[in-house]
């Protein structure tokens, strides 16, 4: 036997034996790679890796939010304006009076049920009879409620003025939800630092603005503002009666009206021609504004208010 085949020999014994035996070049079998597939931009989930937050569309997000202004209650005081941290006075004690019907009949504690009794125009037969002064007033102090929210309305849009009394710049509001179906009415909507009084301005000036007030849009947003907030007071301030047929078509779709007469200058034939023009509102009540008081009618009232009412 050579000494090549007693070297194999060995070696097979050794193999058998157990012993790891380095193999020759031409023995060594390859190492088994991996194969990867092609990429495919694609990550494929792993364990225990974390994956990073991804950005959502939060739904509070896409609700359209109000925009809140402050109100100068100097200002107010000085236009003639209940401010409601004000000491009690003799206007505050005739809006409370005021306004306990109509809280009553728009929140289902009247006589009978009112429907949309929660709307409740503001009007007068003629201008300058104190109309948006009755409507600011009694926002004012409906919000001082306990247990309501007020809405008050710029619906005089030929001639908007309620935003210069409350001494608010003009901005978007009504007429710019009635043009524009992807402007939301809470978009144009101003909170107020009177907690309970929200603010929908007349908005941007239109050429056919007194039309919108009469059109299908208007009646469609009425009917989702007394659904919608059925909880909520709201008050327009219209236009006048006997100037404009917009505010009769206003009318039509209110609850309640008050007509605002201003004391010793509205002719008799002019308040019945206003009264006649909203006929159809299931309630109607008169406002005598700027009336002269007795001093009999001051310690009066005054005296009997608070001990009948306590408030």
């Amino acid at each position: 036997m050579s000494l090549i085949e007693q070297a194999a020999q060995r070696l097979e014994q050794l193999r058998q034996a157990g012993v790891d035996i380095p193999s020759s070049p031409e023995e060594k079998v390859p190492e088994k790679t991996e194969r990867r597939a092609p990429s495919t931009g694609r990550v494929e989930a792993r364990e225990n890796t974390v994956d990073l937050p991804r950005e959502t569309s939060s739904p509070a997000n896409d609700v359209p939010v109000s925009r809140r202004v402050d109100l100068d209650m100097d200002s107010l005081s000085r236009a003639g304006i209940i401010r409601p941290d004000a000491p009690r006075s003799r206007l505050s004690d005739e809006y409370r009076v005021v306004k306990r019907p109509l809280i009553d009949n728009a929140m289902g504690k009247g006589a009978a049920k009112v429907k949309d009794g929660n709307l409740i125009m503001i009007t007068s037969a003629l201008p300058g009879e104190g109309k948006t002064f009755t409507a600011a007033n009694l926002a004012v102090s409906i919000a001082m409620e306990l247990d309501n929210t007020v809405m008050l309305v710029d619906a005089d849009v030929a001639r908007p003025t309620l935003l210069k009394v409350l001494g608010v710049p003009p901005t978007r509001g009504l007429l710019d939800v009635l043009v524009d179906d992807t402007v939301d009415l809470a978009q144009v909507l101003l909170r107020t630092n009177i907690e309970k009084l929200t603010v929908l301005p007349s908005g941007t000036p239109h050429p056919r603005a007194t039309e919108l007030l009469a059109s299908d849009a208007m009646v469609h947003l009425l009917e989702e503002m007394a659904s919608r907030y059925s909880d909520r007071i709201i008050i327009f301030d219209s236009p006048p009666l006997l100037v404009t047929t917009e505010a009769r078509a206003l009318a039509s779709h209110m609850g309640q009206v008050v007509v605002v007469v201003k004391a010793e200058n509205t002719h008799v034939a002019d308040v019945k021609h206003a009264l006649a023009a909203v006929e159809a509102c299931p309630v109607k009540l008169m406002l005598l504004n700027q009336a002269k008081p007795t001093k009999l009618d001051g310690y009066g009232y005054g005296y009997g208010y608070g001990y009948g009412y306590g408030n």
